[in-house]
């Protein structure tokens, strides 16, 4: 049985105050990179190398600042050793432009 992909035809969506990004992965670039979104995935290129996990580990660490949390705020929910990747990063205080021009703030009524 396939999982139903949470975040629609978009590449991230939001559960509460906690941001779901689907990622496409690209080791090994030229350069650290958030590219363009890609159907509802979002390109994200990292110099690190894909061994053992260790270019998802380098993708959350250059990420985390970009959203103004900590390390321990982003969770790999699948796809650590593989490029197509899900990131649940909680109650991130900024977002790169890349999604503000795409969509929708989070539902902040309690």
């Amino acid at each position: 049985m396939q999982h139903k992909n949470i975040t629609g035809d978009s590449f991230f969506c939001w559960d509460g105050d906690t941001l779901i990004v689907n990622i496409l992965g690209k080791p090994s670039a030229g350069k650290d990179a958030i590219g363009e979104p890609r159907a509802n995935q979002l390109r994200v290129s990292v110099k690190a190398t894909p061994e053992n996990g260790k270019a998802t580990d380098y993708m959350v660490r250059f990420l985390a600042p970009l959203f103004g949390v900590k390390v321990a705020d982003i969770e790999v929910v699948f796809g650590r050793e593989n490029v197509n990747k899900q990131l649940r990063i909680k109650a991130p205080p900024r977002l790169p432009a890349v999604f503000t021009q795409a969509a929708p703030l989070p539902d902040t009524k309690t």
